[in-house]
């Protein structure tokens, strides 16, 4: 077995344990968001509080919006991100190249 061969398996062996473990230790763990757990607090120390502002899309919509649409919206977000750093990261690469082969670098 080659030394890359040996670095790769113990890789996917780790990334492996990394996915599992905290499944196994965390069986019973609750998992909520942040913006529940802060609502539910504010609740508790004053009643009476009144939001500043509601989000854009619920008064838009008249009501919350889903966790589905939240979820596409979310992960609409993420690629654009991935698409605008990936758009510079390949620019980077080409430059660099295109600076090798012309002799300025």
């Amino acid at each position: 077995m080659s030394k890359n061969t040996k670095i790769v398996i113990v890789l996917l062996v780790i990334c492996i344990l990394l996915a599992a473990i905290p499944v196994l230790v965390l069986r019973d763990a609750q998992f909520g968001g942040s913006d529940d757990a802060g609502s539910q607090m504010i609740e508790e120390i004053d009643e009476d509080y009144v939001p500043w502002f509601t989000p854009v899309l619920e008064n838009l919509i008249g009501g919350e919006l889903p966790g589905e649409v939240e979820s596409l919206f979310f992960c609409i977000q993420t690629g654009i991100g991935v698409g605008i750093i990936a758009f510079f990261m390949g620019r980077f690469v080409e430059r660099k190249k295109w600076m090798k082969k012309t002799g300025a670098e």
